[in-house]
């Protein structure tokens, strides 16, 4: 299974699954991170927290705790 977090800069990726429950499992769908939206993986932080995307034509930034949850191919 491969993560959000271990995609590298530069590199596109597809939504497959996502992780989590309740709370955090919807503000992750409310940030626009759906099965089968594509990811541009912009930067990374220096220190590798939070990770920079594009995504549905705007910029996300989004903590490692939460792209863990984020399946993608």
């Amino acid at each position: 299974m491969k993560t959000l977090k271990d995609v590298k800069i530069g590199k596109k990726v597809k939504v497959v699954k996502l992780h989590g429950e309740g709370a955090i499992k919807r503000r992750i769908m409310d940030m626009g991170l759906t099965k089968g939206v594509e990811i541009y993986v912009r930067k990374v932080a220096p220190l590798g927290d939070p990770i920079e995307l594009n995504l549905r034509g705007y910029e996300l930034s989004l903590r490692k705790e939460d792209a863990e949850m984020v399946e993608v191919e």
